[in-house]
């Protein structure tokens, strides 16, 4: 799996949107489903606050590990 069908599966699963994690990113919904789509890479700079908002490691998104919690996270309470 790569880092943006984890990024997709982890947002599906809190049941957060495109558009609110474009929101906190500051970007537009179209240029972030771009990114999880795969069309556009996403810049690394993207990466930490991702993370922070899903409350997932940046090693499970870059699949350098497969543990994840899923109860974690700023979002767990949606």
């Amino acid at each position: 799996m790569y880092y943006n069908e984890r990024i997709q599966w982890v947002r599906d699963c809190k049941n957060i949107t495109q558009k609110e994690i474009a929101d906190y990113l500051g970007i537009k919904q179209q240029q972030y489903a771009r990114y999880e789509k795969g069309i556009n890479i996403m810049p690394v700079t993207h990466l930490p606050k991702i993370c922070q908002y899903l409350g997932v490691s940046a090693d499970y998104i870059l699949g350098l590990t497969d543990e994840i919690d899923l109860n974690e996270g700023k979002n767990t309470n949606k």
